[in-house]
């Protein structure tokens, strides 16, 4: 085990923060929904199919751009 550590300088006493602070606001709470809406749901599948079509074009007009 190591010796302590005998620096011959004297401890300083530290003063507590004189720092106030207001507590914390409580939360509000917040209405959850569990489900997505059927519009929501709509937006995403036809935002999927649209970037899926999307890919499957562009890959057959570089398919159909090199094979000249």
């Amino acid at each position: 085990m190591s010796k302590p550590l005998n620096s011959g300088k004297k401890a300083v006493l530290l003063q507590p923060s004189r720092i106030r602070r207001e507590p914390a606001a409580p939360v509000a709470e917040k209405s959850v929904r569990a489900y997505p809406t059927e519009r929501e749901t709509w937006t995403v599948v036809i935002g999927v199919l649209m970037f899926a079509l999307a890919i499957t074009i562009l890959t057959f007009r570089i398919s159909d751009i090199t094979a000249h």
